[in-house]
């Protein structure tokens, strides 16, 4: 073998200078002309480059870390795992294996991976809510080697943004950006621990922002990107050419459970908001505003004296709302929001949601074809408004998102509390628009069952992921009716 391979070389190191002395001779007939100061110039340009980002990895990469994390799960008493065909209840099955199967629960430890980035010098470190999740234990590896136990400080699964805290002084801290400035076409670096492997670079472009409606987390505002994230790299830092963190690497489009393409970062600056509250609270407090919105399409835009479509639609307020006490009514268009014009559903929630509750928040409206400001007091959002978004499944094929329908939302729209769960956004053009459910219906009925809370709801939708139907019994005031639908 190392003889064959010694040939190898030869051959190569022969063939390599045949190349040279053919292109030195035509070089000297005058078919191949030296290169132009313009390609010289290209040439160091993609070399200064290239040492560029090289200087930015090297300086970011000691603040990326190793997040492993243990948890204990406990297995069923039965040795045998399922029981598909019930024969663990027959008497002959019980005689001779009834004492195995009366063993204690099994318990055994299942294990974890991920990234992080260190962002104080005495050892807190921004990571995904998924990564840590219910770990019983962290540990957090550093660049140089070292190992350290972390602690949970606090988690957010609404947005993913998780933030833990090793004991340590003196640590090399990654600076956060600003996502808000980030363009399309933009230069970004990801760096983690992909399927293990530790301080993993690559290189891609922001490919697109403010990705939402894609079921992975309750508040979504994503940066899409193709430089590569796999499994392993979630929690990890999205760094631009300022050597900043823009976005924590979360998700990936995936058919193969591999890089496609197509990763998606949490906004660092929805990641700070979620962080400072997380670091002072222990957990999120999320602001209120208190209504029903929808998206305007072309039909709307025009029935509503709009030019192009733009902005969003109110569709309902709720009584007792920041909303009601402000003005704002049902068929108010929403614009701007401090200055900057709101675009989508999901952008609009996203902000409101991390406004601190006793904030004042200028909106400017279109009522009657004309503009109005109009100043509202957010509130912190009311417990016990449990809603369940498009992350389920089914929900998801059904563009539908439902809430509980609490006693002030009861008494607006004309309900008794526990009647049912109401719905509160329809994605236009899906299976719920087609067949005319509207934000503000009740659902009383779904497959036969009747449901009073989200939970209830959720399981008894549930069963139709072997029917591939869905029966809903829809109400709208006073009047109610049975919709089919049939699950792709």
């Amino acid at each position: 073998m190392k003889t064959r391979s010694l040939t190898l070389r030869r051959h190569q190191a022969a063939s390599f200078i045949l190349s040279m002395l053919f292109f030195f001779s035509l070089a000297c007939t005058g078919q191949v002309s030296a290169r132009t100061a313009q390609e010289d110039e290209n040439i160091e340009l993609l070399s200064r480059t290239s040492q560029a980002i090289a200087e930015i990895v090297k300086e970011a990469m000691p603040a990326v870390v190793f997040v492993q994390v243990e948890k204990t799960i406990e297995q069923g008493p039965s040795p045998f795992g399922q029981d598909p065909f019930g024969m663990f209840n027959d008497p002959f099955f019980q005689r001779f294996f009834g004492p195995q199967l009366r063993q204690r629960p099994r318990k055994f430890k299942q294990r974890g991976q991920g990234s992080g980035f260190i962002i104080s010098k005495d050892g807190y470190i921004l990571t995904n809510n998924h990564v840590v999740g219910e770990a019983d234990s962290i540990s957090v590896k550093l660049a140089d080697g070292r190992k350290f136990k972390a602690k949970v400080i606090g988690k957010d699964p609404q947005s993913d943004v998780a933030v833990i805290k090793i004991d340590a002084k003196d640590l090399p801290v990654l600076p956060l950006g600003n996502s808000d400035a980030l363009q399309v076409g933009e230069w970004v670096i990801a760096i983690g621990n992909p399927f293990g492997l530790t301080q993993t670079v690559t290189v891609g472009v922001v490919s697109a922002k403010g990705r939402s409606r894609l079921g992975i987390t309750d508040y979504e505002d994503y940066i899409q990107t193709d430089a590569a994230i796999n499994p392993g790299n979630s929690g990890g830092p999205l760094i631009n050419i300022h050597g900043e963190a823009i976005g924590i690497n979360s998700a990936i489009f995936s058919r193969s459970g591999g890089y496609m393409g197509i990763g998606f970062a949490i906004p660092i600056n929805m990641a700070k908001a979620v962080k400072d509250q997380l670091i002072k609270n222990g957990k999120v407090v999320r602001g209120w505003l208190g209504v029903v919105i929808q998206e305007i399409d072309e039909d709307l835009a025009k029935s509503f004296g709009l030019k192009k479509t733009e902005g969003v639609l109110i569709s309902e307020v709720a009584e007792n709302s920041p909303a009601k006490k402000a003005g704002l009514k049902s068929g108010d268009i929403i614009l701007e929001m401090n200055g900057h014009k709101v675009y989508d559903i999901g952008e609009l929630r996203n902000k409101i949601a991390l406004t601190p509750p006793g904030t004042k928040v200028n909106f400017l409206i279109l009522r009657e074809d004309k503009k109005k400001k109009v100043t509202v007091t957010i509130e912190e959002k009311p417990g016990g408004v449990t809603v369940a978004m498009s992350k389920h499944e089914i929900l998801k094929q059904l563009g539908l998102v439902v809430q509980e329908l609490t006693s002030d939302l009861a008494q607006q729209f004309g309900y008794h509390e526990g009647q049912g769960v109401l719905v509160a956004e329809v994605e236009p053009g899906s299976l719920a628009a087609g067949v005319g459910i509207q934000p503000g219906q009740l659902i009383e009925e779904v497959n036969r069952i009747k449901v009073h809370t989200v939970n209830e709801f959720l399981k008894a939708l549930s069963k139709s992921r072997k029917t591939k139907r869905v029966l809903f019994k829809i109400r709208d005031g006073d009047m109610s009716r049975y919709v089919a639908l049939r699950l792709p």
